[in-house]
């Protein structure tokens, strides 16, 4: 299959940067595995906080050797997990990520501590030629010294003077080979973790004064370049904010347990990310389903929420990110209005502009598919195309484009080949209700078209107007010659949403809250997926309105609340 580079000159320049970034991060990789200090190395003399919720069922599947990571079980049948080389690749890097210690910490009991220690030390066993490459990708192995600090009472609760000091060299060993190969980290989220995992050993060592002060400073440096002003992070994807501020909110405590001042860097961006995560959260706490948003961690969200100060309604729009909020009454909707985020941090994101989700009452009715839990594979592509998204498709082509090759999307982690690159905006108030009108030329290359979706939600939050209309963009003849219906417009059902057809309408049903919809012909109810669930994907419902191009350009739609 050609992988795309005479079509997306992009790809091109993204295979170069990433070749030239894996051999900078191979010359540190000869250094993997470095020999501990010759003499001892200090104990964390502080402890980070982890915000994230254990599960004690899930430290007992350790004990009997069920483990459950990344929505996979594996058996380890007497074998020690890190010796496992086979098993999928999430699991692995969950496995060697060490986050798993929170469920271990939950437990907090007696054999829970003494099995969490018997597991680390299992790792730091682990000749240099037995432990995985895997294992020392940059947020990998940051994720494992955070993890490490942030459960060090855990691991060397009933710990003897031996194996505390093996832990702490091997912490210390840990540190400096992330320090060594930060220079190499992706764009993204892995580079910002690698920084905030350094600053948090920095902080835990004693006398480390002068490192902790350059740590900070780049650390900052990447928050202002990662962090838009409206607290968005540059990838797009609404679960990112609530990923960092785990890691931001329990390192601004430490800096202030060790007496040392936190950059303004750090204080800005958690002021202006904790309202973008209530931005994005629905009735029932879960996050809006855009660009790798996956299973909700209400828990995390709540945890995190704690911490905003400004506690007022959620603002309405985030400009910089590119999406909008429209709340009136009992009902909340959500709407991507931006374009797609820049190759290098895209591997998470989907095809979704234009797309929409809306709840009411704390229930959500239309929702995008979600990202799955298992990563990997088939499903994960299915979810990012537009198709996953409730909103218009043309053609059964997503708006955004992806490689066409599975060996490039592998060496480059999926990146988005951006299709919109204008989505202008118009939002309007009146006495009647709140307006949002955005478009796109995501169509406008293959097809000719711009699409534009006007949203309407009345003041008292019982009405949702939609109609969606097909542009001919200036200057290009639409290229569609066929009989057959090219445009598809989609609305996904969340999973718990009963729906049944009722004379001209569908109704809807979602514990005690009735909504009818209505629209030009007649919706037809098809079956989908929902991804974004924990326990993995499960069976919903769709209401699909058929859209030929040939005959009209615009659909007209509507949800109506049973009085």
């Amino acid at each position: 299959m050609t992988t795309g580079f005479v079509d997306e000159p992009r790809l091109a320049g993204l295979m170069a940067r990433e070749i030239g970034r894996r051999a900078l991060s191979r010359l540190g990789a000869l250094f993997r595995h470095p020999l501990p200090f010759a003499g001892g190395a200090p104990l964390p003399a502080a402890m980070l906080h982890d915000l994230r919720r254990g599960d004690p069922s899930i430290a007992r599947g350790f004990y009997v050797g069920h483990v459950w990571l990344a929505g996979q079980l594996v058996e380890l049948n007497g074998r020690s997990p890190f010796a496992l080389k086979d098993e999928a690749r999430p699991w692995r890097a969950e496995l060697h990520g060490f986050g798993w210690l929170r469920h271990f910490a939950r437990a907090g009991d007696a054999l829970s501590c003494e099995h969490a220690r018997s597991l680390v030390g299992d790792w730091l066993r682990l000749g240099r030629r037995q432990r995985t490459a895997l294992a020392y990708e940059h947020e990998i192995a940051a994720g494992r010294v955070l993890a490490w600090i942030a459960h060090a009472p855990t691991i060397l609760s009933g710990a003897d003077a031996a194996f505390a000091e093996r832990f702490a060299r091997g912490l210390a060993a840990e540190t400096r080979h992330l320090r060594r190969m930060a220079g190499s980290a992706p764009a993204g989220m892995a580079r910002l973790r690698v920084r905030i995992a350094l600053v948090a050993a920095g902080l835990v060592q004693p006398g480390a004064a002068n490192a902790v002060r350059q740590a900070a400073r780049v650390l900052g440096e990447e928050l202002d370049a990662q962090v838009h002003a409206d607290g968005g992070h540059v990838s797009r994807n609404p679960a990112a904010v609530s990923q960092i501020l785990a890691e931001l909110v329990p390192l601004r405590a430490l800096f202030d347990e060790r007496g040392v001042p936190a950059p303004r860097a750090v204080f800005g961006a958690v002021d202006r990310m904790l309202p973008a995560l209530r931005f994005f959260r629905h009735g029932d706490g879960s996050l809006a389903l855009f660009n790798g948003a996956g299973a909700p961690d209400h828990h995390l969200s709540a945890a995190l929420l704690a911490h905003d100060e400004t506690l007022g309604e959620p603002i309405s729009q985030m400009r910089q990110s590119g999406y909008h909020r429209l709340a009136a009454g009992r009902t909340v909707m959500l709407a991507d209005t931006g374009v797609p985020p820049a190759p290098d941090v895209s591997h998470d994101a989907h095809a979704g502009t234009l797309a929409l989700e809306f709840s009411s009452g704390g229930r959500r009715f239309v929702v995008n598919c979600g990202a799955p839990v298992r990563i990997e594979g088939g499903w994960r592509r299915l979810s990012r195309t537009t198709a996953a998204h409730s909103t218009l498709t043309l053609n059964d082509q997503s708006s955004s484009r992806f490689s066409r090759s599975e060996a490039v999307d592998r060496f480059l982690g999926g990146p988005l080949l951006p299709g919109p690159t204008r989505v202008p905006v118009n939002r309007e108030e009146s006495h009647e209700g709140q307006v949002l009108t955005a478009a796109h030329d995501g169509y406008r290359q293959p097809f000719g078209f711009v699409h534009e979706r006007q949203l309407f939600l009345s003041r008292d939050g019982r009405r949702i107007e939609g109609i969606d209309r097909l542009f001919q963009a200036a200057g290009r003849p639409h290229r569609m010659a066929c009989d057959e219906p090219m445009g598809t417009l989609r609305f996904h059902l969340h999973p718990d949403v009963e729906v049944e057809t009722a004379g001209e309408g569908l109704r809807l049903v979602h514990g005690e809250e009735v909504w009818w919809f209505f629209s030009d012909g007649a919706p037809q109810l098809e079956e989908s997926i929902f991804f974004a669930d924990a326990a993995g994907p499960r069976r919903t419902r769709q209401i699909v309105l058929p859209l030929d191009c040939l005959d009209r350009t615009d659909l007209n739609w509507r949800f109506e609340r049973q009085a």
